[in-house]
């Protein structure tokens, strides 16, 4: 996934492009690359899980920072909030959504979300543009504020890594390549954000296919703040999986097809979780709970729209 990534970018930043279509080709390649960096080394390596040894973890966990994100605002968000919380209105960084969009029954609901099934596909392609360019400063506030990075600096060193970061990322992903290619400089920040469309699609439909479906549930908490069954029955209720007999299609997805197990066993390698998966199914089984899965990725998608369809139409239920 690396060399898919950066080797089309060595093509482009060395000046080898001149036509169009090439340069989308080699920027859109690269975006399956990034979205395979994403899925399959760093969300495994910022959970501590790619490697028994926490420094290649940590080193790995880097290549979030080098396709334009950073590793430690995507932890908490991911790790601790959407992980901890998983689908609950206001505390799940995955389900809170800007007003065009609606992704939990308890949310807001207008006039916009009856047609947000056909446009919600565009501004998922636009999601990690929003990561390099403003979601991470505007979290970085945010989880100031929550009580993160809240040793002396820790702030102020944040964001200076976040900057510095994204000046290296943005240097070789696209101001080299407006310097060197002899091509329109819109054609070229298209291309780049071609690139990104791809990225962001592959990732947000993985990540939201595995918890806004039909069978999962957005529970909420007491007037004590307090979600009333436990932490493994929680994860149980809220994610699904998807097309779990498919072992090309789960090494693409870095096993993320998985999701059930990765929720109960985040700390354990992905590569580990298609044989886990029998153990928890038959647990689930024995003991009444739900075990939510799908049998291909598609019929998880078809779900995923008639979802996103309901939540358009339906009004915010509060209890």
């Amino acid at each position: 996934m690396l060399t898919v990534f950066f080797v089309p970018l060595i093509f482009i930043n060395i000046g080898m492009v001149t036509a169009p279509s090439l340069l989308f080709g080699l920027y859109i390649i690269s975006g399956t690359g990034m979205a395979g960096i994403g899925m399959g080394i760093m969300h495994d390596a910022i959970h501590g899980s790619y490697s028994k040894n926490q420094k290649v973890n940590t080193y790995l966990g880097y290549t979030m920072n080098l396709i334009g994100g950073n590793a430690a605002v995507w932890k908490i968000q991911h790790n601790v909030l959407h992980h901890t919380y998983t689908n609950i209105e206001g505390a799940d960084d995955d389900i809170n959504a800007p007003f065009f969009l609606r992704f939990s029954p308890h949310a807001k609901k207008n006039g916009l979300h009856r047609f947000q099934y056909l446009y919600v596909w565009f501004f998922y392609g636009l999601s990690t543009v929003s990561w390099i360019t403003t979601k991470d400063f505007i979290r970085l506030d945010r989880y100031r504020k929550m009580g993160f990075f809240n040793k002396k600096n820790g702030y102020r060193n944040a964001l200076m890594k976040i900057v510095g970061w994204k000046l290296i990322y943005f240097s070789y992903a696209l101001i080299i390549p407006l310097l060197v290619v002899p091509l329109s400089p819109w054609i070229i920040v298209l291309a780049f954000l071609s690139m990104h469309f791809v990225t962001g699609l592959l990732i947000s439909i993985v990540f939201q296919v595995a918890h806004i479906m039909p069978n999962t549930e957005f529970p909420l908490p007491n007037e004590d703040g307090v979600i009333s069954s436990d932490w493994a029955d929680h994860q149980l209720a809220t994610t699904t999986n998807f097309s779990p007999k498919s072992r090309i299609f789960s090494w693409l997805i870095g096993g993320l097809n998985y999701q059930v197990e990765h929720h109960l066993l985040p700390n354990v390698c992905h590569i580990h979780y298609r044989k886990i998966s029998g153990i928890v199914a038959d647990t689930a089984r024995e003991f009444g709970i739900p075990y939510n899965t799908k049998r291909t990725f598609i019929a998880a998608i078809i779900d995923h729209v008639g979802v996103l369809r309901k939540l358009g139409k339906v009004q915010p239920v509060h209890t």
